[in-house]
């Protein structure tokens, strides 16, 4: 039997009971690790998460918990080959794969790092203005932002067990927040890893960073009125979060990420041949294929004017036809493995499910896998379907299937398009491509409304985007309805979510030494 994975929990590692939880390899079907929380009190884990990593965390300055982040990065960046190691053989990727993960997660901790420094030695946020209550200016109101004195339950999904942690973490622990990471169990060995080796540096206070690997049964029943919990996930574990005692009762506040059916769609003038033609294409393609598919903001739909939807459907599906998919250990190999097996059927019972329902444009199933054993490995190819018929294309809008599938569908005119892509019931993501400047900022806040990012390709931007897909720290993450409704990331937007905001009312004097002490220039406050 392999090694059981330790538990970070109350200042300490901790050894689940029983057998524990295999971890295989997606690609050779080899079991790597096991992991177990069986048998272990979560309730004395929290408390001490909130008592000693919370107060001390909350004791240093904002900018003193940046240079927290910035040791942090060091960390990673000292151990990043053996992440890519661990990457390769508990999740299938390919190395440019993995590092959409893991440098896209050091990225994001360098960028809060620099973000917390600016806000200097401080231990709260200003939100707007203070403002008089009185006539004369003697009674004033001024809204603060202080840290939650609770902590970070961070609930993740399987596709990045790098980036998922470390994109929560940055604004939790730069806000004085302590956190709890429960990776999702198919990929948790990196997640786990990670944790282990900043443990091991020294670099956080006890009980500011805790790991808990394993089944998620009793995650959320310690949780107390002030901590927070953010998932990633289905939009039925999402809703049974929702529904939870902690969540109804004590009001513990929750942010979802849940199901996306994100769109890529090309504006009337970008006709084939067109360079914003050509783009959408590209980008359609590389959606499709990185991490094979498993991000929540890849594109599922792709919508284009009916009179381009022959010419579109061949494009791509020329480009997927070179696509090599397989064992990663091969150079050859452009798309590796999906996380597991279990995902790997759900893959294909969802493929099948919408080819009742759409033609298949091209049929990666029929490729053979490269080194590789189709009966053990995770491995499928692209698939990309075509809605033609309108009154088929119901479950499109309805059934996200999380691997290398899209659907392309046809639009006639513009309000169509509209009325099309709100099908999805809010998404992630939406990206327009177009030659069209004014079409473009037309179109974007069209889509506003029901997406969390629009991301306009034109061609003087081809070489500089940064792609549909890729979260930036920068830019808002999250989207309404189906997606959610929750929000990340936007800067330091971000760190609102472990802040609870209140209004002083006070003398003029009172709220003139608050001013006086508030930082400078905090976007998105």
């Amino acid at each position: 039997m392999s090694e059981l994975l330790p538990n970070h929990l109350a200042g300490r590692w901790q050894t689940g009971g029983g057998p524990g939880t295999p971890l295989f390899d997606p690609v050779l079907g080899t079991e790597l690790v096991r992991v177990s929380n069986a048998g272990l009190d979560l309730e004395a884990a929290y408390a001490y998460a909130r008592d000693e990593g919370g107060a001390a965390l909350r004791a240093l300055t904002y900018a003193q918990r940046a240079g927290l982040l910035s040791g942090i990065v060091d960390v990673l960046k000292a151990n990043r080959d053996r992440y890519f190691d661990i990457a390769l053989a508990n999740s299938g990727t390919t190395r440019q794969d993995s590092a959409v993960d893991i440098d896209g997660a050091i990225f994001t901790l360098g960028q809060y790092a620099r973000w917390g420094a600016s806000l200097g030695g401080t231990h709260w946020l200003p939100d707007g203005e203070t403002v008089p209550l009185a006539k004369d200016g003697a009674f004033r109101s001024r809204h603060v932002q202080v840290p939650t004195r609770g902590l970070a339950l961070f609930i993740n999904a399987f596709n990045f067990p790098a980036w998922g942690l470390w994109e929560k973490a940055a604004p939790a622990l730069l806000s004085g927040v302590p956190v709890v990471a429960k990776p999702a169990t198919a990929t948790a060995w990196l997640t786990q890893a990670m944790v282990a080796d900043v443990i091991a540096a020294g670099i956080l206070p006890a009980g500011a960073l805790s790991v808990v690997c394993g089944s998620a049964q009793g995650l959320l029943s310690p949780l107390q009125p002030f901590d927070v919990v953010s998932f990633t996930g289905s939009a039925e574990t999402a809703s049974a979060i929702r529904s939870h005692d902690a969540v109804v009762r004590r009001s513990v506040r929750v942010n979802i990420e849940a199901d996306s059916l994100n769109s890529a769609l090309l504006l009337p003038d970008a006709q084939p041949g067109s360079e914003a033609f050509d783009l959408l294409v590209r980008e359609v393609v590389r959606e499709m294929t990185v991490k094979s598919g498993q991000k929540c903001t890849a594109i599922r739909r792709i919508f284009v004017p009916a009179s381009c939807y022959a010419a579109a459907g061949e494009a791509i599906a020329a480009k997927l036809s070179r696509i090599t998919v397989g064992n990663p250990r091969n150079e050859t190999v452009r798309m590796g493995a999906l996380a597991s097996r279990q995902q790997w059927e759900s893959v294909r019972a969802g493929t099948a499910a919408l080819r009742r329902h759409a033609d298949v444009l091209h049929d990666g199933s029929a490729a053979p896998l490269v080194d590789a054993d189709p009966a053990v490995a995770a491995c499928v190819g692209p698939t990309l379907l075509g809605a033609g018929r309108r009154e088929a294309a119901c479950i499109v809008h309805d059934t996200e299937v999380f691997g290398p599938v899209a659907t392309l569908l046809p639009y006639d005119g513009w309000s169509d398009a509209l009325a099309q892509i709100r099908l999805g019931q809010g998404s992630l993501v939406a990206s327009l491509y177009t030659a069209d400047t004014a079409r473009a900022a037309d179109a974007a806040l069209a889509l506003a409304d029901s997406h969390g990012r629009v991301h306009v390709v034109t061609p003087e931007v081809a070489a500089v985007h940064t792609g549909h897909g890729n979260v930036m720290p920068m830019s808002l993450h999250g989207g309404p309805g189906r997606a959610g409704g929750g929000e990340e990331l936007g800067g330091l937007r971000a760190l609102g979510f472990y802040h609870r905001r209140a209004a002083v009312q006070a003398a003029a004097a009172v709220t003139d030494l608050l001013d006086g002490t508030a930082p400078e220039g905090v976007p998105g406050h």
